[in-house]
């Protein structure tokens, strides 16, 4: 009895920490269940605040009054649609230049702060309005930046959040293949720049009756503008440097006043190139690699 009582805190212990391995199992299997279930993988690098709410606004849309009701919208009037026409030789010139533009639109980081016409970025940004969208509902806001205090704000902001992406979120390997682009957090662009254009999503509209309208795959629409706007850019002759710096939306959404329903897409640094500008020696897939003919 006596060798059984010195030993039973051993016993105690033990099964303490048999117990305690047990429950953390079974911790561990119920998060890997809720996540299978989900379907989704923890990405510590994706921003949240870019999740496409389409589906979500549409289930909101059938309970709450505060949605408006299609049916009150008038008829939408339509008229003849009679583009320009070119011969089978205008169109191969017109698209073999177009593609010669386009083939020489790069990344560039070392941006000029030699003033560029606002009217210009008025026409780059109206350019980028001809978009497609869901519906026609057009969710995209441009915010476009001159003013030099606003800038160092985002630029502290955007470095603050983007060291924490390069040391924490990114991963390593994603970090590993940036190296060969010579890119980090520092980003003296975005004071150097003329202009600073953020891209906006709606993810749904504001009307002014008060009521809300669902913005239909608001984020392919708003990328679709993008893809015009660097178009745009190019054929001026300016350049840029497409960035997504994650986590920044809510404060850069604060910093610039803009609503809840706006959700930050794209940060584009507008200039002409620095007289030193290099560029990655990169080279594009064939047109074979990306093209598939049926």
């Amino acid at each position: 009895m006596a060798v059984f009582s010195s030993l039973t805190p051993v016993f105690v212990a033990v099964l303490c920490v048999i117990i305690g391995f047990l429950f953390k199992n079974s911790l561990r299997r119920e998060s890997r269940s809720k996540q299978k279930s989900s379907g989704k993988t923890a990405r510590p690098w994706v921003d949240e605040d870019l999740q496409d709410d389409t589906e979500n606004s549409r289930k909101h849309n059938e309970d709450d009054d505060d949605w408006l009701d299609t049916t009150e919208e008038e008829n939408l009037v339509h008229i003849p649609y009679t583009p320009a026409q070119y011969s089978s030789a205008e169109m191969l010139e017109r698209s073999d230049k177009f593609y010669s533009l386009m083939n020489q639109r790069r990344s560039v980081r070392f941006i000029s702060p030699e003033p560029v016409p606002k009217e210009v970025i008025d026409n780059v940004i109206r350019t980028a309005g001809t978009a497609p969208s869901g519906a026609h509902t057009e969710p995209w806001t441009f915010v476009v930046v001159s003013d030099a205090d606003v800038k160092h704000k985002i630029r502290v902001i955007v470095e603050e959040e983007e060291e924490i992406n390069y040391k924490q979120r990114m991963g390593d390997k994603w970090v590993h293949d940036l190296k060969r682009l010579r890119t980090n957090w520092v980003k003296e662009y975005l004071d150097v720049a003329p202009y600073l254009i953020l891209v906006f999503k709606q993810t749904h509209g504001l009307l002014p009756n008060g009521k809300k309208k669902t913005h239909y795959y608001n984020e392919i629409s708003v990328s679709i503008s993008c893809g015009i706007l660097l178009a745009a850019l190019q054929n001026v002759g300016l350049v840029t440097v497409t960035t997504t710096p994650l986590n920044c939306g809510p404060q850069l959404r604060s910093l610039l006043q803009r609503p809840a329903n706006e959700k930050l897409l794209i940060l584009l640094p507008v200039g002409y190139p620095a007289s030193d500008a290099k560029v990655p020696d990169l080279k594009r897939k064939d047109l074979s690699d990306i093209m598939v003919t049926v």
